[in-house]
């Protein structure tokens, strides 16, 4: 099955690279901006790191004012494109609402990404094509980076069309192309198919199938670690959790630490709707993407693995 579909998605990959002429326009050093003629869509490489001298400059001999410069100097020109009408702005919090500091290495990494610009606008250009060939979506997307000294923060899409990226030294080049592929279906997941509330499985299964997306995308990329084998003791701390609705309790599965492993529940869900597509692997990343967490656990038979 593996092979039928990354041959699959690497012929579609081709077919829509070679088609999609774009165009790219660089408007300011602050937002870079180019179109997909084959969709329409307008895409905005938002980089935050050229607002940063004048904070970092400012914010040193300021301690108590410094989140009020960074939101006037930092947020507020680049909040339209990267944050408004968010539907996952709490994802957002650390970076809206805590002024950085560890100034040395905000300097550093604002040093690296302006040297890096166009390197990274081609990172995130290929990863967005790739996706955009296998899941389409309607959405304009913004990409904004922003310089970080957090090792603890990781991408995450604020919403439809909206992805983040907290640049920090760990981050390589393979990380940040699957990352972007990554946030990018759960963009598009936010713009097609968002819902009022999520349980816990649902959670999981949201997780699992950016993974799954993200291996599609990069198939010889490797970010996070799959644990292969079905843990009945772990199991049992999270299958009477499933059904609540609990964003704290799906952090606490999802990201891992204490009894779990690290990114224990990014692992299961993808497990999850590995076993619903050996079940249909005819089914596209449109289709499965839409399908229900109940109906990726019925037809995929995943609870006997623990049986």
């Amino acid at each position: 099955m593996k092979q039928h579909i990354i041959g699959w998605v690497s012929l579609i990959i081709g077919i829509f690279v070679l088609a999609a002429c774009t165009q790219n326009e660089e408007e300011n050093n602050l937002i870079y901006t180019y179109n997909f003629s084959e969709t329409g869509q307008k895409i905005n490489i938002v980089h935050a790191h050229t607002l940063y001298e004048q904070y970092i400059e400012k914010a040193k001999d300021d301690e108590s004012g410094r989140l009020a410069l960074y939101k006037e100097t930092v947020i507020e020109p680049v909040y339209e494109a990267c944050f408004e009408d968010a539907e996952f702005i709490h994802m957002a919090k650390p970076i809206l609402n805590t002024a950085p500091k560890h100034f040395m290495e905000l300097e550093k990494m604002t040093s690296e990404m302006a040297e890096r610009q166009d390197e990274l606008n081609a990172f995130i250009q290929e990863a967005l094509k790739k996706s955009m060939a296998l899941l389409p979506s309607e959405s304009d997307i913004s990409v904004c980076l922003f310089p970080s000294s957090d090792m603890s923060l990781s991408m995450f899409a604020a919403g439809a069309g909206k992805i983040i990226i907290p640049y920090n030294r760990h981050y390589t080049d393979e990380y940040i192309k699957v990352g972007v592929a990554h946030e990018y279906h759960h963009s598009t997941w936010a713009e097609q198919h968002l819902s009022d509330w999520m349980t816990v499985l649902d959670n999981l299964i949201f997780e699992g199938k950016a993974v799954m997306f993200e291996k599609l995308v990069y198939p010889a990329h490797e970010i996070r670690e799959i644990y292969e084998d079905y843990n009945q003791e772990l199991w049992e701390q999270i299958e009477p959790d499933l059904n609540k609705v609990s964003l704290e309790r799906s952090m606490e599965i999802l990201y891992g630490g204490g009894e779990f492993p690290y990114l224990y529940g990014y692992s299961e869900g993808y497990k999850m709707i590995r076993a619903f597509l050996e079940a249909n692997p005819s089914l596209t990343p449109a289709e499965w993407t839409a399908v229900s967490s109940e109906e990726v656990i019925e037809k995929g038979k995943y609870f006997e693995y623990y049986k």
